[in-house]
């Protein structure tokens, strides 16, 4: 079991990220898998009852990959931390498989009470680097969360969402920055046909930046001079 564990995540890997040359390199240099591999051990002994050891092995993968994951967490498979560095997963958190973290994810909670406080998170869900998803939300499967949004209300399945807090993405809108972006861009928030997770966010910005600026150039057109101008 643990074996075909290790060999489907490191498939994942180099499926999805193109700097991944061989399948030792991502068994010796990828701290995303790494940090899994910890984690399942923590999980194990957590559920059988050895909480402190659970707790100091996750704490032994925190210090040597960047990325902390409580050692109860659920965690599906074939997921893939890309780069990792400061991702949290809290204590109640659920994760679906095939899923894609960025970089300074966290999945967190917003309350001090026991019980489910942190996140479920559905399948092949992509959460973009710097993303914060707190509370005990859903994110439905297929949904895809921006760089940097802040998300505290559920997402349905196949929604995009993005900012502060986040919203979803208005379609018309995401097939205009579909056509005004650039291809290869990296962490773009894919829509429709795109692979890179947030390309999309930085079109959708940059459209609607290019809306805000076309309509003050309009109301600056029709301005009428005030007397003595």
């Amino acid at each position: 079991m643990a074996f075909m564990f290790l060999r489907e995540t490191i498939r994942a890997y180099r499926e999805r990220d193109p700097a991944a040359r061989s399948d030792l390199e991502v068994v010796l240099c990828y701290p995303g898998l790494h940090a899994v591999m910890f984690h399942r051990l923590a999980h194990w002994l957590w559920r059988h009852r050895l909480h402190l050891l659970g707790r100091y092995v996750s704490h032994l993968g925190r210090f040597l990959t960047g990325i902390e994951i409580h050692p109860a967490a659920e965690l599906g498979r074939r997921l893939v931390i890309d780069h990792g560095m400061g991702v949290v997963i809290g204590e109640t958190a659920e994760i679906g498989d095939d899923c894609h973290f960025y970089h300074q994810v966290t999945l967190g909670g917003t309350s001090l009470a026991k019980g489910k406080r942190h996140p479920t998170v559905g399948n092949r869900v992509i959460i973009g680097a710097g993303a914060k998803v707190l509370g005990p939300i859903t994110l439905g499967d297929d949904a895809r969360v921006g760089a940097n949004a802040v998300v505290v209300q559920p997402v349905p399945a196949g929604t995009t969402v993005v900012g502060v807090p986040a919203r979803p993405v208005d379609r018309a809108v995401a097939r205009k920055a579909e056509r005004d972006a650039v291809r290869g861009a990296a962490y773009g928030t894919p829509c429709e046909g795109e692979a890179d997770p947030l390309l999309c966010e930085i079109a959708l910005l940059r459209a609607e930046l290019s809306d805000v600026e076309t309509k003050l150039a309009r109301l600056a057109a029709r301005r009428e001079p005030a007397p003595g101008e």
